[in-house]
């Protein structure tokens, strides 16, 4: 079916888009269906997802890939099957864009599970075949079950992080019972873990701990709603210390060399340790009596179903509570890259399709 508009974006073409050298091109969107959306594009934000793939580090990727799954936009095309979403609307889609729908976790609304593997916003394919495309472009077509409504008076530069980064956090929060009653600690202040620290405290948890292996964004960790910061690079004693403080751990970080043992020293009786950052390589082996002696458990959560994210986004919006991000125009997505890669991201980037944002005043 045809459009009066271009689908085109920053295309991967190998392994050396990650080093930004993205190309701006067109491309052939998912056929279309009577349950899609087309998202005219007002912003994206910048994930590490979006450079593990373009570097093809968690495996071959499809190139050209075009990144992007923090996509906020206006819905310029709605399916006939589509009664939620209406034109005009403004929405957005996360890092998830289908499922089969059909198995017991999507029934149970924990589509992100997806027995026969979910379709991702970008880098996937489609039942029917077709390629999956992210949103560093000017549109994006996604299934309408996975688009999400951005609440009306939510700044959509802000709402675009929270679509991955921020339900990253916000799910195993909210499934751990993080609140009144708990206390918990995130481990690693980056992009992910300032959403940590800015849930748990809104969620109105009893106390918050940000866990970093220096102590150089321990300001902006109290501003956050820290209440302590702990430096695990600055004071050898650390675990020792702190050891029986947290019902919960996020660890937002990942890679071979992070303190496991050490971290599971900081849980009290029946304890949970979530792992949700994502490694290209492996984590670190442990003492099976590190989580025995204690009760404790150990487990991973992936991103949040649509109905999570409406959830959050919701409760963000009833908070009054903002991520704290870097606004650059999609014409610099190359330099942006390699600012986030560089980690120099304080401490989210989000793109903003000039032309289309310009023209909502947003």
């Amino acid at each position: 079916m045809t459009t009066d508009y271009k689908f085109q974006g920053w295309m991967g073409q190998n392994k050396e888009s990650a080093t930004g050298k993205l190309v701006w091109q067109e491309y052939e969107p998912k056929t279309w269906a009577e349950d899609d959306v087309d998202i005219k594009i007002t912003h994206c934000g910048i994930c590490g997802s979006d450079i593990h793939t373009l570097r093809s580090g968690w495996g071959p990727t499809m190139y050209p890939c075009c990144v992007g799954h923090e996509i906020v936009g206006t819905a310029v095309k709605v399916g006939k099957n589509v009664s939620r979403i209406k034109l005009g609307d403004r929405v957005g889609v996360g890092a998830q864009s289908s499922s089969c729908r059909q198995c017991e976790a999507c029934k149970e609304g924990k589509e992100q599970y997806c027995e026969r593997g979910l379709v991702g916003t970008y880098n996937s394919k489609y039942a029917d075949g077709s390629k999956s495309y992210g949103g560093y472009a000017d549109y994006c077509r996604v299934p309408a079950h996975f688009v999400v409504r951005i609440p009306d008076g939510m700044s959509m530069a802000e709402a675009a992080p929270m679509l991955c980064g921020g339900v990253t956090v916000w799910s195993p929060l909210r499934n751990a019972g993080a609140g009144p009653g708990k206390r918990v600690g995130i481990v690693g202040i980056g992009g992910l873990g300032h959403f940590g620290l800015l849930w748990a405290k809104a969620l109105g948890c009893d106390e918050v701990v940000a866990i970093s292996r220096s102590s150089s964004k321990a300001e902006d960790a109290k501003k956050m709603g820290a209440d302590r910061f702990i430096a695990t690079g600055e004071d050898k004693n650390w675990a020792k210390k702190n050891a029986r403080t947290l019902d919960l751990l996020v660890s937002t970080v990942s890679g071979p060399d992070m303190p496991l043992s050490q971290y599971f020293r900081l849980l009290r009786t029946n304890g949970e340790f979530i792992q949700v950052g994502a490694p290209e390589d492996k984590i670190p082996a442990f003492s099976a009596f590190s989580l025995i002696a204690k009760g404790c458990k150990m487990g991973g959560s992936s991103i949040g179903s649509p109905k999570d994210i409406q959830d959050m986004l919701e409760f963000a919006y009833s908070k009054g509570i903002k991520p704290w991000i870097e606004v650059r125009d999609m014409d610099q997505a190359n330099k942006a890259i390699v600012d986030m890669e560089d980690g120099n991201a304080r401490y989210r980037y989000v793109l903003r399709n000039k032309k289309h944002a310009d023209a909502l005043g947003v």
